[in-house]
């Protein structure tokens, strides 16, 4: 079988099988490498049914096929990445259309970057973009449940997927939304493969119903298996698949649109910054600043700073000649402020509002409370670029320090295997010391920056994974960081989602019975296991760690 040549008969889109382009495709942003037999470029929806079917009609015949759908690349938990087909939205599935002040729709390929630019010119966003804002796809978005430095506010993707177009395991496209009751038995009594679909997955939920309600994660949010328990609820009534295929990872379907709800953009910004010397003090922080109802609190700590700085110049490139000047002198006064030390934790809490009297009170009265941090503030009027303004450098950092991480530190490479652990906030001054401890006692030089707002944090190790022991240390590690954050009530992932990565610890975090539902799902959705294999529900460390990548 001749993979490559089998496909150039069924799509429009390109098809590559060269060496050069499989030994790309074999990497994202994760530690793991699977190497492709061919990746196919779609041209559009019809191409994406034409892959499927092509796996489905041939699966018999090799048992390896599935395919895997690819935006950006950039997803760190080995998502993005197959031994057979991989089906890069990018070059082609680009389009947006039908964007207004509230909605916009968007096919997998579309970077974040580019969406924001259209929306914009109607006065909205959507505020669940990822800190790779600038790199990441839509189709990553949707497909990772993705939030960012908004989500404490405005919470995270699923949120604003309010329909999707998805290619099933028949090989047919299909649109999801929710449903009424009276809309799902109807759909339910359509005797075909859609019908059939929905009743399955409607009686699985409903005898399942009060096991399935009490697994959702106890935190502000989780990108961890399949959120059945915002699929149905008996007291609304409403029924909705979006809820099961955001964060699914490509592993029940795949997407071929989406329609996401915006929200006003606001015209005017400020940001505190506090320089933290005592983590001991977080927890009667916290509190104090979440009750004046931010729209960010981000975190970087003292080794994200010092490789900020390390690497200035890196920014050059990213920011281009004046903004990087401008960002030297900006730096000036905040290198007087390490004349008290060096601070552990940079804090930034951010205020969005419609006037900038409105904001500069809120930055005020909670400036007033927090003085004692050697907290300072910035007010920024509306401009065209979101991350201009005096406050510029501080996202720059908090933004780009695992991109800096992955390009500039040559000896050592990022990890990361423990880089999206979240837990309630007010377990934060507990869970943090004890969390460095175990980072301290697998001797890792690691950057930790998050939402602290969430208490969602990504810690990025560096190591020399090329090592025999290095690479010892990523299962126990991974098992005691794990551990202690689901002692304190958390989950493993708040945004990044599963994979490969965390896949394999699903059933310490929700349990056997639980886990077993989830793998019900995943049978009744793709029972020929076509759809992103060796991910979330069917993954294992075995064979995660054997596909750890040998050379960066």
């Amino acid at each position: 079988m001749n993979i490559a040549e089998d496909l150039k008969k069924v799509i429009k889109g390109d098809v590559d099988a060269s060496d050069e382009a499989r030994e790309f495709y074999s990497h994202d942003a994760s530690l793991f490498e699977l190497v492709p037999e061919v990746i196919a470029f779609p041209k559009d929806a019809d191409d994406v049914k034409s892959i499927v079917r092509y796996v489905i009609e041939n699966k018999k015949d090799d048992p390896s096929l599935s395919v895997t759908a690819r935006s950006q690349g950039t997803d760190m938990s080995g998502a993005a990445i197959n031994e057979s087909i991989i089906m890069d939205t990018n070059k082609y599935m680009k389009r947006i259309w039908e964007v207004s002040s509230v909605s916009a729709r968007t096919e997998p390929g579309v970077r974040y970057r580019d969406f924001e630019v259209e929306t914009l010119k109607h006065g909205a966003y959507m505020p669940s973009y990822p800190a790779s804002r600038e790199l990441a796809g839509m189709g990553g978005i949707v497909n990772n449940n993705s939030g960012g430095e908004k989500s404490l506010k405005f919470g995270k993707t699923a949120n604003y997927v309010s329909e999707m177009n998805v290619v099933l395991s028949d090989g047919n496209e299909y649109t999801i939304k929710p449903l009424k009751k009276a809309e799902l038995v109807r759909k339910m009594s359509q005797g075909d493969f859609e019908g059939n679909l929905y009743k399955e997955t409607f009686e699985l939920l409903e005898k399942n119903y009060d096991v399935i309600k009490a697994a959702k994660p106890g935190v502000s949010k989780d990108s961890t298996g399949y959120h059945l328990w915002d699929v149905w609820d008996r007291d609304t009534g409403i029924f909705d698949l979006t809820k099961l295929f955001v964060g699914a990872q490509g592993t029940l379907g795949m997407m071929t649109e989406a329609k996401l709800s915006l929200v006003p953009e606001q015209k005017h910004t400020g940001l505190l910054v506090l320089f933290l010397h005592d983590i001991d003090k977080l927890g009667k922080l916290i509190p104090t600043v979440l009750k004046y109802n931010p729209v960010t609190f981000e975190s970087f700590d003292d080794q994200t700073l010092w490789l900020s700085i390390k690497f200035l110049p890196s920014f050059w490139k990213m920011l281009g000649t004046k903004r990087f000047i401008k960002l030297l002198f900006s730096l000036i006064p905040d290198g007087l402020q390490l004349i008290h030390g060096i601070p552990k934790l940079i804090l930034m809490v951010e205020f969005n509002g419609d006037t900038e009297e409105a904001v500069r009170k809120q930055i005020h009265d909670l400036h007033g409370e927090l003085k004692h941090y050697r907290a300072r503030y910035e007010i920024n009027g509306f401009e065209e670029t979101p991350t201009a303004g005096k406050s510029e450098k501080f996202w720059v950092m908090r933004r780009n320090s695992f991109q800096i991480l992955r390009s500039k530190v040559k000896d050592k490479h990022t990890a990361p295997f423990i880089d999206d652990l979240i837990v309630p906030p007010e377990n934060l001054p507990k869970f943090f010391p004890k969390l460095r401890k175990i980072i301290k006692k697998y001797n890792l030089f690691a950057t930790i920056a998050g939402h602290m707002g969430d208490g969602n944090f990504h810690i990025i190790p560096l190591m020399k994974i090329e090592d025999p022991k290095e690479r010892a240390k990523l299962e126990p590690c991974m098992k005691e960081v794990n551990t202690l954050v689901l002692k304190y009530g958390g989950s493993v992932s708040g945004e990044h989602n599963d994979g490969m990565v965390r896949g394999p610890w699903l059933e310490a975090q929700y349990g056997k019975e639980v886990l077993d539902i989830f793998r019900e799902v995943k049978a009744l959705y793709d029972p020929q296991n076509i759809f992103n294999p060796h991910k979330k529900t069917d993954a294992s460390w075995g064979y995660s760690f054997s596909h750890i990548r040998e050379k960066f």
